[in-house]
């Protein structure tokens, strides 16, 4: 059984979500703070957490980065409406997901699935794929770039994965989120945007000029081998 970890500093939210995550089955571990979530975190190793932005003494910003630094364990974040600022910087640190308060209870439950069911691995990958310097090991979920290890979170490397196994094949934002995040849905696909931008500063010796992941002007990404 998987534990999740609620970390918001709002007893009603975190009751909410406790309740909907345990309907699921999942095993729940709550925090009001961030200094308290960095301790479960390392004590519990929980398989996902789902983060507050706004906290008191560490903000889930800063835990989001704390906890890229160390591993890749799934982080949905929950922002403010409006606050798309912090939707951005939270990505770009590394958070899968987010979801916008005032949220359905329903829906955050099921953007735990989805990533927790891609961060496990049962979205099937190709064993292994190779193009230019870079390595893809769909077992052990690993790349690594001229035999130097990338680290990747579980949706960067989904994402790059994905694309890596259709070559040269264009994809739009709304395709990708539905094929890699598993949102047929209508939804903010500025978060395609910011993942691929982090995969180029990841892959690319020149992010700028990239050599693999190219942007097709209104239409989507392609990656070249």
């Amino acid at each position: 059984m998987e534990t999740v970890l609620v970390v918001d500093d709002e007893p009603i939210v975190r009751d909410v979500v406790v309740r909907y995550l345990e309907r699921d089955g999942y095993r729940t571990l709550t925090a009001s703070d961030g200094d308290s979530a960095k301790a479960l975190i390392e004590e519990r190793e929980p398989s996902l957490v789902v983060l507050d932005v706004m906290l008191p003494g560490t903000d889930g910003l800063s835990l989001c980065r704390w906890i890229r630094g160390r591993s890749g364990l799934p982080v949905i974040l929950l922002t403010a409406r409006g606050e798309e600022a912090d939707r951005i910087v939270g990505l770009e640190l590394g958070a899968d997901d987010y979801v916008t308060k005032p949220f359905s209870p329903r829906e955050l439950a099921a953007r735990v699935r989805s990533v927790l069911r891609r961060s496990n691995g049962s979205t099937p990958l190709h064993e292994k794929i190779e193009f230019g310097e870079i390595e893809l090991d769909g077992g052990s979920r690993e790349a690594r770039r001229a035999g130097a290890v990338i680290r990747l979170t579980a949706k960067e490397f989904e994402l790059l994965s994905f694309l890596a196994s259709h070559p040269r094949r264009v994809f739009s934002r709304d395709q990708l989120m539905a094929r890699v995040w598993g949102y047929e849905a209508a939804v903010d696909t500025g978060t395609v945007t910011v993942h691929i931008r982090r995969l180029r500063e990841k892959i690319e010796a020149d992010p700028g000029q990239p050599r693999h992941l190219h942007t097709v002007w209104g239409t989507g990404y392609r990656l070249d081998p």
